[in-house]
């Protein structure tokens, strides 16, 4: 459980430091019209679940808070308070404590023109597709001011922290003519690797999903028994309205 843990360095609490919100910066264009690609589902592997925890804790907690999350509600993933003490209470001494974040909001509104968001419950109002194609989707960009855009959430003011993990990759366009108005578009066909990260394609993507499957989680760490009760009520219904049903056929057979 420990080697887990231990799998990615604390450094990247270091390069988080830099980063803003998800919102996007004063003035930036809406969200562009993108498909989304289907998260995995990890919500119910604990290793999965434990290391996005590591992820989130080093790249995420820098900015933004987690502030409808307790560390000591993590036992739920399968760790002790030890481990939770040891490898993930960055921000704080007491493990009963909320996921806080290090930086004050008004430096962060003053660096970065606004004021990171909250990330409790952002998988239930992003959606983990979502987050899972928007964490991918980032490229370098020299002309806005963090040197990165995004392609699912155009000129974002948050800088691109996994970016050691992925590496550096640039948008590709392709001209075309529009069959109805005869004019030439720039289309978006595809991401370009420039400079490789410390992860493969695939072992990044896999981080991005257990990283993902950890925000779903902590949107609503309750889910899972939430819909194991549903089930069981909705058997429990089933079987009730079959008596219901039965016992009238009873009352009623003899009436003409």
């Amino acid at each position: 459980m420990k080697t887990l843990l231990s799998k990615l360095a604390r450094t990247g609490a270091v390069a988080l430091a830099l980063a803003a919100g998800l919102a996007v910066a004063p003035g930036a264009s809406a969200q562009e019209e993108m498909r989304l690609d289907r998260a995995p589902d990890n919500t119910e592997n604990l290793a999965s679940l434990q290391h996005g925890a590591q992820l989130f804790v080093n790249y995420c907690l820098s900015c933004h808070s987690a502030s409808l999350m307790r560390y000591n509600a993590l036992t739920q993933l399968g760790l002790s308070q030890k481990e939770i003490e040891q490898n993930l209470l960055f921000t704080t001494d007491k493990i009963g404590n909320t996921m806080s974040v290090a930086m004050r909001p008004e430096d962060a509104k003053a660096w970065f023109g606004v004021t990171p968001p909250d990330l409790s419950v952002e998988a239930r109002a992003r959606s983990s597709d979502w987050l899972y194609t928007y964490l991918r989707s980032f490229y370098r960009d020299e002309t806005r001011p963090t040197g990165w855009n995004n392609m699912v959430f155009p000129n974002v003011g948050m800088p691109h922290v996994l970016w050691q993990l992925q590496g550096v990759q640039t948008a590709k366009y392709e001209d075309e003519t529009n069959s109805e108005t005869g004019e030439k578009e720039h289309r978006f066909v595809g991401f370009e690797q420039a400079k490789p990260g410390t992860m493969s394609r695939v072992d990044y993507d896999s981080a991005v999903a257990d990283l993902v499957a950890y925000m779903t989680w902590m949107s609503e760490p309750t889910q899972h028994g939430r819909r194991q009760l549903g089930v069981w009520v909705l058997l429990f219904l089933g079987v009730l309205t079959f008596l219901a049903w039965r016992l009238n056929a009873a009352y009623w057979k003899d009436v003409k």
